[in-house]
C-alpha cells in the first residue's frame, strides 16, 4: 500500500462514501476507528449539512476519514425528454399519493460552498464523482493538507485524473453499486463498463499515482485479489450498507441478501445517470424509458422514493448495490473492517504457500 494511504488508515479498507443517507457520520467512525478510512458523502447536502456531519464525526473519532463531493454537471438534459418522462411517473405519484419534484432543483450541488467549507476547515482526505475537478481546486486542497482522490472508470479518464493533479485515483469497477462515477455521461456508452480486475492491471500501467479499486468487493479474498493486481487499497460500498451503523433504509439491508432480488442493473431510473441497483418493480417498469438527464430525474423521482420508504415499499426504492449483493454480512462496522483484514491475511497466507481455496 501507498505510504501515504498506509499513514492515512493502516488496512487498505476504504468505506464507499455512499449518498442519499447511507454513509452516515457513525459510520465512517466506526470504520475509521477500526483501521480503515471511513467516508462521509456530501451529495445531495447542503454545505452547512456537509459541515455539521463533519463536526459530528470528528466527536466520534480522531481517526483520519474523508468527504466526498459531487462534480456540478454539465446543462445536457433534453427538457421535452424530462417532460416526457415525468409523465410515465404520473401514475407513481397517484400511487403514492405525493407530488413529482421539480427537475429544476440544482446541478451544481453547492459545490463552490462546500469547497469553502473543506479548505478553512481540512479534512485529512476529499474524493470526487462525476468527473476531474480543476488543478487549482486539487493544488488548493494539498495546500491544505487534504489527500485528494478522483473516480475513473476508463483508463482515458485515469491518466485525466493523473494530469489534473490528483494524489490517487479509484478505478471503479462495472461491478460497482451505485453511481458510475463516468466523467462524461454518454448514452451510447452504457453497458460498456470495464470490470474491476482488467480495469485496475490496465489503470496501474497507465499511470504513476496509487490506485484505490472500487466495484463488486465483498470479502477479504477479494481485496487480496486487486491489492494483486496493483491496487494500493480497496474501497467497498455494499459490503457496508448492510452494516449495523449504516444509515440505510431496513428494507435496503435486507433486501440485499433476500433471493426475491436475483440480479442487479444498471439503470437510469431514479436518476437519470447510470447506476447500478437491485432490480425492482420501479426499474422494470421505468429504467427503459429513463432519460440520460441527470440531476433533473434525480429531483424529479425524489419524492416518489421518499413516500415508498414511507409506505415500506422496497419495490419503489432505489436499492442501489453492486454484484456481489448476496454476499452481505449484517455486522457492526468495525467487526466487518476486523473480518475483511482477518480474510485478507488469510488470502495472503495462502498465496504465498501457494495456493489458495
Amino acid at each position: 500500500m501507498s505510504s501515504v494511504l498506509t499513514d492515512i488508515c493502516p488496512h487498505p479498507i476504504v468505506q464507499a462514501p455512499m449518498a442519499g443517507g447511507v454513509a452516515v457520520p457513525q459510520l465512517a467512525a466506526a470504520v475509521s476507528e477500526a483501521g480503515g478510512l471511513g467516508f462521509l458523502a456530501a451529495g445531495y447536502k447542503t454545505a452547512d449539512g456537509m459541515y455539521q456531519e463533519i463536526k459530528q464525526l470528528r466527536g466520534l473519532t480522531s481517526r483520519p476519514f474523508g468527504v466526498n463531493l459531487f462534480l456540478p454537471q454539465p446543462e445536457t438534459a433534453d427538457p421535452a425528454a424530462v417532460g416526457v418522462y415525468a409523465h410515465q411517473l404520473a401514475g407513481e405519484a397517484a400511487w403514492y399519493e405525493t407530488r413529482l419534484g421539480d427537475p429544476d432543483s440544482g446541478r451544481d450541488d453547492g459545490y463552490d460552498a462546500k469547497l469553502a467549507v473543506l479548505l478553512d476547515n481540512p479534512v485529512p482526505v476529499v474524493s470526487f464523482h462525476f468527473g476531474v475537478p480543476a488543478r487549482e481546486v486539487l493544488d488548493s486542497l494539498r495546500r491544505v493538507g487534504t489527500f485528494t482522490l478522483v473516480t475513473a472508470t476508463t483508463v482515458e479518464e485515469a491518466r485525466a485524473v493523473e494530469r489534473a493533479g490528483a494524489d490517487a485515483v479509484i478505478a471503479q469497477g462495472v461491478e460497482a453499486g451505485g453511481h458510475q462515477g463516468t466523467h462524461r455521461d454518454a448514452p451510447e456508452t452504457d453497458g460498456s463498463g470495464v470490470g474491476l480486475l482488467s480495469l485496475v492491471a490496465q489503470v496501474r500501467e497507465s499511470v504513476g499515482i496509487p490506485v484505490v479499486a472500487a466495484g463488486g468487493i465483498m470479502r477479504g479474498g477479494q481485496i487480496a485479489a486487486v491489492l494483486a493486481a496493483g491496487a494500493a487499497a480497496a474501497q467497498l460500498g455494499t459490503a457496508f450498507v448492510a452494516a449495523h451503523e449504516s444509515g440505510a433504509h431496513a428494507l435496503h439491508k435486507q433486501a440485499l441478501t433476500d433471493p426475491l432480488y436475483a440480479r442487479t442493473e444498471l439503470t437510469r431510473a431514479f436518476s437519470g445517470r447510470p447506476a447500478r441497483a437491485l432490480v425492482n418493480r420501479f426499474l422494470r417498469e421505468h429504467g427503459p424509458y429513463a432519460p440520460a438527464a441527470y440531476p433533473d430525474v434525480h429531483h424529479l423521482t425524489a419524492p416518489l422514493r421518499k413516500a415508498a420508504a414511507k409506505a415500506g415499499d422496497a419495490q419503489g426504492l432505489a436499492l442501489w448495490a453492486g454484484q456481489g449483493h448476496r454476499m452481505a454480512r449484517e455486522l457492526p462496522a468495525g467487526r466487518l473492517v476486523e473480518v475483511l483484514a482477518a480474510e485478507l491475511a488469510a488470502a495472503r497466507t495462502a498465496l504465498s504457500a501457494g495456493g489458495a481455496r
